[in-house]
């Protein structure tokens, strides 16, 4: 069982405007988990916009090096796997997501 300082709780209920701590925390993780979804989205659009194709399209095109540079690159594999991770972590925040709804 996890134990918070009365302080703690208190600053959770404040800040999150609700009546007791467990739907603080709730709100307070749904909340945190937009913000990351939101924020990894719109990295993901950056990269869509500057190869003009999706993650998926990027990936294939990259393992057919038929992407129109040299896939072995610096450019081309640092965006691949930053572009990797914001895909994977977008993944992993929705999945934790839904389980709490």
């Amino acid at each position: 069982m996890l134990t918070l300082s009365p302080k703690i709780v208190e600053f959770l209920i404040r800040a999150a405007e609700m009546p007791d701590i467990e739907m603080a925390l709730r709100k307070i993780l749904f909340e945190y988990l937009d913000l990351k979804l939101k924020e990894l989205q719109g990295q993901a659009k950056e990269f869509e916009e500057k190869w003009s194709m999706s993650f998926e399209e990027f990936s294939a095109k990259c393992k057919e090096k038929e992407i129109g540079e040299d896939v072995y690159s610096y450019e081309v594999e640092k965006d691949f796997w930053d572009w990797e991770k914001i895909e994977t972590l977008r993944k992993h925040y929705g999945e934790v997501k839904s389980q709490w709804m």
